[in-house]
């Protein structure tokens, strides 16, 4: 709890900060309706209603635009070169697949991996251990934290404004026309929120648009229904809760996991399930990205799970045997499905392009 505490001391210190100068752009409201058309925000068919209330915080062309510049801005970080897009590289759905852990300023080392960034609209909380409980506050932690961007919100909104293209940014984006830390957040939300990932292979069966699995890819989705769904479940393929997956403790990082959030040793060495979607592309795997490929996974799966006292209760049968049985021609077949998760159309979205 003491680390979510100081999360939220520090939006609540961040939101208080804005911008001193008075040299806005002035926009009157009609020019502002012309100017900043507010952007389609569309649920797919085959999702869930979003967790994000976008009414609060729909998203706009300038809003949009902004969150977008500032998504790949060097200046959130205190070394002028980090950024978001620096860990989170869109090729690899929003992940990076040369960094085990997250890279930060001065070749700072993390101890956890970059999670991939899509759908986050539909997410309760977010980080490995859930230590955030609302998108807009979810920056505030690579942001603020010293092995990653290692910047506060004062410095970073002393150096907007001291930019023209930003004020000039901020004030065709939100009504205040404040350089902010609030403004900054929801800016950034506008553009997380539009990264929907949802015209995969197996999208387009779920809507029945003409896509069929292969023989192989259907004997995959079967196995993968009677053998993964129970944790990556529905359209988003995360149930969104925190588990232990018998994983066995990597001494170099001895990461709690959930337990850092809520201090019960009943979340010891719990992560967040993640989602699935675009598995292909963001590798390496789990919390620490200590697996390369998906067959490494699988095998952990099948044969290299430690016990404990959180272990997960659907890894163990009656007998103590650990794990979930799988042939080497099952792991082929849910591989086989698990690719028809990629979703190309989001990996090379031009709107979510840096250049």
């Amino acid at each position: 709890m003491k680390l979510l505490s100081f999360y939220i001391i520090v939006i609540l210190f961040g939101a208080s900060c804005s911008s001193e100068k008075d040299d806005y752009v002035s926009i009157t409201p009609a020019e502002e309706e012309n100017q900043n058309a507010k952007l389609e925000f569309t649920v797919p068919a085959n999702f869930p209603e979003p967790s994000y209330n976008v009414s609060l915080n729909p998203p706009t062309e300038k809003g949009f635009e902004l969150g977008k510049k500032l998504f790949y801005e060097g200046k959130l970080a205190s070394d002028g070169v980090i950024s978001c897009g620096f860990c989170h590289i869109q090729d690899f759905a929003f992940t990076h697949h040369t960094h085990i852990v997250s890279h930060g300023v001065d070749g700072a080392l993390g101890t956890r991996n970059a999670q991939p960034l899509h759908n986050m609209a539909f997410m309760k909380e977010f980080t490995w251990d859930g230590a955030v409980m609302h998108l807009d506050l979810q920056p505030i932690v690579p942001i603020t934290a010293e092995v990653e961007m290692n910047e506060t919100f004062s410095s970073i909104l002393k150096k907007l404004e001291d930019e023209p293209e930003y004020v000039k940014l901020f004030a065709e984006a939100f009504e205040d026309q404040k350089i902010n830390s609030e403004n900054m957040l929801k800016a950034l939300s506008q553009f997380m929120i539009m990264m929907v990932s949802a015209n995969s292979k197996y999208d387009k069966i779920e809507r029945n648009e003409g896509s069929v699995f292969t023989d192989q890819e259907k004997a995959g989705f079967d196995l993968f229904s009677a053998k993964c769904a129970s944790c990556h479940s529905g359209t988003l393929f995360t149930d969104q809760s925190y588990r232990n997956n018998g994983l066995a403790v990597d001494p170099q990082y001895n990461d709690i996991g959930r337990k850092r959030v809520t201090g019960f040793e009943a979340d010891m060495q719990k992560f967040k399930v993640p989602s699935l979607r675009n598995i292909e592309l963001t590798f390496p795997y789990m919390h620490d990205g200590r697996f390369r490929t998906l067959e490494d996974v699988l095998n952990h799966y099948s044969d290299g799970m430690v016990d404990s006292e959180t272990l997960d209760p659907m890894f163990k049968d009656q007998t103590g045997s650990l794990g979930i049985p799988m042939t080497d021609l099952e792991k082929q077949q849910i591989i086989a499905f698990l690719k028809t998760l990629t979703d190309d159309d989001f990996v090379n979205d031009q709107r979510f392009s840096e250049f």
